[in-house]
C-alpha cells in the first residue's frame, strides 16, 4: 500500500534546551510530545496512536501511561537508533493509510549531556546477543567506527579532511541563526582541521554535539491536517510523499565501509513519491559526523559515488549560497542530537522549511520538496538502520 498523500506532518516541537538536570527523561519526553500537539492545535485526548524507540523509558506502555494516552488503536516501538523516527513515520502513515488511526503522536528525549553518554565510550552488549561474544573484547567505539569509515573513504576516493570539514562549517553557518542552537559560533575550515584529533582521521569538530533535549512529530489524517491549517493555524499541510526503510547487514564477513542502507532505500522513497532529485529542493542528512554526510550525498544519488567530499565544498550546503541547503537549523554537528540520535530533528526542521517557518536567514526559496535521512547503529560492525523519507507542501 502506497503511502503517497495518505496522511500529513501536522505538529513538529524541537525543544529548546540543550541541558536538562533538573528533568527526568519521561518529563522530557511529555514536554515534547505537548509542543508537538499544540503545534498541530490538538491534544492528548486526541491521540489514537503512539511511537517510541528505546530512549522512552518503559517503552510504549510506561510513556502511554505517563502522558495519559488512553485506549490507542496503534502503538509501535520500532526501534532502529538514530533513524528510528524516520521509521515511525513511515509506519504512522501506513497505519493510517490502511485506517488503523487517525492522529500519531511520535517522541524523542533523552538527557545524554547531564549523565554523560558519549561517543569516546565503548558500548556494552548483553552475552546473549549474536555478535557480542565476537566484537566486544575489543571493545568497539562509536567514534572509532566512524573514523574506519571516514579512512577508507579516503584511501578509496581520495576524499580529504579538508572536504570533511566542509559538512561542519555549513553547518556553523546555519546554527548562527539558531538561538538554541547548541554551537553558535562561525567556523572556518582551518578552526575544523586544527581541533583536538580524536580517532584518525576524525577532529572533535568533525562529530556530533552531545545534547539533552528531544523532540515530537503528529501526523494525522490529510482531511485533519487540512481542517487544522484552515483553522487558527493557518499554514500550508505538509504531505507524506514516499518513505522506505532497510537494514545494512554484514552478510557474513561482507563488509564495505563506504555505503550505507541509503543506496537501498533512496530509489524506493523516490519512486513511491513519484518525484525526481532534481525536485529536492531541501535535504535534512543525517549528521553524527562529517564523513556521514558525504556517504549518504553520495548513497542518495546528489553526487556520483566517492565525490561526497568534493561536493560539500566552497559553501555548496549553505543556504543561499550553494546549490543544495541541507541541515538548515545547524543540524547534528552544531545544533543539536538528542539522545546521540539525530533522526527526529532531521524531520522537524524539514517541515519547518516545507511551512516557511525556517529562520528568514536559511529558509530555502519556494521549498516544496524535501527529503530526509537517517542512519541509526554502526557503520564499522556492518549493522545499521536507514531510513528515506520524503514530504512535499500542499
Amino acid at each position: 500500500m502506497s503511502i503517497k498523500n495518505k496522511a500529513c506532518i501536522a505538529g513538529a516541537f524541537e525543544h529548546p534546551t540543550r541541558l536538562a538536570t533538573d528533568k527526568s527523561v519521561a518529563q522530557l519526553h511529555a514536554e515534547c510530545a505537548a509542543g508537538a500537539l499544540a503545534d498541530a492545535g490538538l491534544s492528548f485526548k486526541d491521540v489514537d496512536a503512539y511511537y517510541c524507540a528505546g530512549d522512552a523509558p518503559g517503552g510504549a506502555l510506561s510513556m502511554m501511561d505517563y502522558m495519559g494516552i488512553r485506549q490507542p488503536r496503534q502503538l509501535d516501538s520500532t526501534e532502529s537508533g538514530g533513524t528510528s523516527y524516520l521509521m515511525h513515520v513511515i509506519h504512522a502513515a501506513q497505519a493510517i493509510a490502511a485506517g488503523h488511526c487517525d492522529i500519531a503522536l511520535i517522541t524523542l528525549a533523552g538527557r545524554p549531556r547531564s549523565t554523560g553518554r558519549k561517543g569516546t565510550i565503548a558500548r556494552e552488549k548483553p552475552a546473549d546477543v549474536p555478535e557480542a561474544p565476537y566484537e566486544q573484547p575489543y571493545s568497539p567505539v562509536t567514534l572509532n567506527q566512524y573514523a574506519m569509515a571516514a579512512m577508507r573513504h579516503m584511501h578509496e576516493f581520495g576524499t580529504t579532511s579538508e572536504q570533511l570539514a566542509w559538512a561542519k562549517v555549513s553547518a556553523s553557518h546555519h546554527s548562527q541563526h539558531n538561538p538554541n542552537a547548541f554551537l553558535r559560533k562561525v567556523l572556518t575550515v582551518e578552526d575544523v582541521l586544527n581541533s583536538p584529533m580524536l580517532a584518525d582521521p576524525l577532529r572533535r569538530m568533525d562529530a556530533c554535539v552531545v545534547t539533552d533535549g528531544g523532540g515530537a512529530l503528529v501526523v494525522v489524517r490529510p482531511e485533519i491536517a487540512r481542517s487544522l491549517s484552515k483553522g487558527a493555524l493557518k499554514r500550508p499541510v505538509v504531505n507524506v510523499l514516499g518513505g522506505a526503510h532497510t537494514s545494512k547487514n554484514q552478510a557474513g564477513s561482507t563488509l564495505d565501509l563506504t555505503y550505507t542502507g541509503a543506496v537501498f532505500t533512496a530509489p524506493r522513497a523516490f519512486e513511491e513519491a513519484g518525484i525526481t532529485r532534481a525536485d529536492i529542493k531541501y535535504a535534512s542528512i543525517y549528521d553524527s559526523f562529517t564523513i556521514m554526510v558525504a556517504i549518504q550525498l553520495e548513497d542518495l544519488g546528489f553526487c556520483k559515488k566517492g565525490e561526497g567530499g568534493k561536493f560539500m565544498m566552497d559553501g555548496n550546503l549553505i543556504s543561499g549560497v550553494g546549490r543544495f541547503p541541507i541541515n538548515t537549523d545547524g543540524g547534528g554537528l552544531c545544533n543539536n542530537h538528542p539522545v546521540n540520535r539525530g533522526g527526529m530533528t532531521k524531520v522537524i526542521e524539514a517541515v519547518r522549511q516545507l511551512r516557511g517557518e525556517a529562520h528568514p536567514k536559511v529558509q530555502v526559496k519556494n521549498c516544496d520538496f524535501a527529503l530526509m535521512h537517517g542512519n541509526g547503529g554502526g557503520m564499522l560492525t556492518g549493522r545499521h538502520g536507514s531510513a528515506t523519507l520524503i514530504l512535499g507542501r500542499e
